[in-house]
This record gives C-alpha cells, structure tokens and sequence, in this order.
C-alpha cells in the first residue's frame, strides 16, 4: 500500500471511479485544466476529457442545479463547492429539490450526488475560506454528510458516496489536505456510510471528534484512558457505537471547531441524555469555537479549540 495525502487519496478514488463507471462526471469551477484551487481533481481532465470532467461559470447555485438534473436522469455527478462558506448560495438547490426529489417523486427519481468541499480552518484564509456550518447540513433530513479524517477514510468514504442513491454532501478537511500520510490500498474498497469509527479503545472518558479535529485529539496527551470516537458520517449518525462507548465510560467530552450553539455536539449531548443518562458518571462538555464569526487569519489559532482545551475538558470531566 502507499502512503497517500488525502489529496491523493481523493484523486485516486474519483479517477478509479470514473474509470469504473462512466455514468460519473465532475464539474465544478477550475476542476478541469487547472485540477481545482487545491489541486485534488488534477490529471482527471486529461484522463478522462472535458465532457467528463466539467469547468463551470462561477456559480454555486447553477453547480449544484446542475448536478441535480444529471442525476435525476441517470448520470453519477461529482460537484465540487470550491470553499464550504461558497455553498450557501446553493444552499436553496440542496434542501429544496436535492434533499426532497425522491419523496416529491414517490420514488420514480433519486438524486445519487455527491457535492465534495474543502472545510474547517487552520489554513489562514480569508474570510468564508475556513467555514465549519456542517450542522445547517445535518439538519435537513433527505441529505448524507460525511467527514474524512485522514487519507484511508477519504478514500474508503468517497467510493461510498458516489456509489449512494442519495445526496451526500462531502466534506474535506482542508487543514489535512497535506498534513497526514496513511496507507492506502490502491485498489477497491468502501467504507460504510453512518458508521463510526473507535479509533482508540478507552474506559475512562469518550471523546467524540471528526475532521481535522479527530487529529488535535488523538495529539492531546493525558494520563487517562481515552476512548476516542470517529463517526465519519454526521448523519445519518451511529448513535449505537456512541451509546455503547459512553455506557461503558461513563464520561463524554464532544470536540468540534464549529460554534458552540446549535451545533453537531448538542444534539450528539442531548441523545446521550435522552438514552444513556444513568450511566454518566459526569455532565457531558463540548470543546467548540467561540460563538463569534469566523476571525482573521491572524487570529485563527485563537478561535480553533487547542490541545489545552481538549485536556482540561477530559480532566475537569474526570474529576467530577
């Protein structure tokens, strides 16, 4: 196996797919000759042709609109949101027609489109470039949204996704576009969608974290034992791997860079209430960005939740 950025991890995985089935197409803009702003679609036009790998007018909405009339009649696309804080303008595309078209059609149509963009911050970008709403995402049934968090899952989840009957949004953490390198097998496999993963076995505190946050928890050194938690798709979630990790811990702490407020870690917090509160040992803490907008560059390191944040959660968690 070779070790793979999750750049590469994600190239291989649309060109080893658009060589498997021809129903799948890319587009999005400057995906074709320039292999898009982070150079994850690079070579694909070349491969496979500009009918297949498509660069579109600076157009959120028209991306997105398009890729759902392809799939609607029977094509596979790839649509690519170049910055997560670009898709609220096709934000009308995705819940109004993405989300509802195989129940407004009583099933004669599906939507089997994967909308892919980079996420999260920690590169220093300018404003709208480092966004982490995936919690507007969730919020709407009829829409998958998945989160990599390192090249092996890029890979394994990108294939399942573009071999879904339904919309999956796909999100990519930007700040391990090139950090981390794993193995990653060059031929065929899948990673289920709505299944987490335990990326460590612990017994004194769960820490539920995803993107690139999963790797500043799994940096944070304590002397406790940590059950770390990796739900890879934000929903439909595994809330059976969470509830049985917390059963056995007793203790949950929810890592997320988004803001505190109606983000993911609430409702995670208030289903470990509703079904597993009498085995808490102590009250459930997220560690989140603060509830301000997104600041500049300068500041980012500020805004994101550190190593520090992480432990003192887990010890304060554990003193209880």
């Amino acid at each position: 196996m070779a070790l793979l950025t999750m750049v590469q991890a994600i190239n291989q995985a649309l060109g080893q797919e658009m060589a498997r089935d021809e129903r799948v197409v890319l587009l999005g803009e400057d995906v074709g000759k320039d292999g898009g702003v982070f150079r994850v679609t690079e070579g694909l036009q070349e491969r496979f042709g500009a009918e297949r790998v498509i660069d579109t007018p600076l157009s959120e909405s028209g991306i997105v609109g398009a890729a759902i009339g392809m799939a609607a009649y029977g094509l596979r696309p790839v649509a690519e949101i170049q910055f997560m804080g670009f898709i609220y303008a096709a934000l009308d595309q995705l819940y109004t027609h993405a989300a509802r078209l195989r129940t407004r059609s009583r099933g004669r149509f599906t939507c089997p489109l994967v909308v892919r963009t980079p996420y999260g911050g920690g590169i220093k970008a300018p404003e709208l470039h480092e966004e982490s709403s995936e919690a507007l995402l969730c919020h709407l049934p009829g829409i998958k949204v998945v989160v990599p968090s390192g090249p092996y899952s890029a890979k394994g989840l990108l294939l399942a996704a573009m071999r879904d009957p339904d919309p999956v949004v796909f999100l990519e953490p930007t700040r391990l576009y090139r950090m981390l390198r794993e193995e990653v097998p060059e031929g065929d496999y899948t990673i289920p969608l709505g299944q987490a993963a335990i990326v460590r076995q612990g017994t004194d505190v769960t820490v539920v974290a995803w993107g690139s946050m999963l790797e500043r928890v799994l940096k944070t050194s304590t002397s406790h034992s940590v059950e770390v938690i990796d739900p890879r798709t934000l929903t439909p979630f595994d809330g059976e791997t969470l509830l049985a990790s917390v059963r056995k811990t007793g203790r949950l702490v929810i890592v997320h860079e988004a803001v505190k407020t109606g983000g993911l870690g609430a409702e995670i917090a208030a289903t470990v209430a509703g079904e597993a509160i009498l085995h808490l040992r102590a009250p459930v803490l997220r560690v989140t960005a603060p509830d301000v907008v997104l600041p500049l560059p300068r500041l980012i390191d500020h805004y994101l939740p550190t190593s520090e944040q992480i432990l003192t959660a887990i010890d304060d968690v554990m003193r209880y």
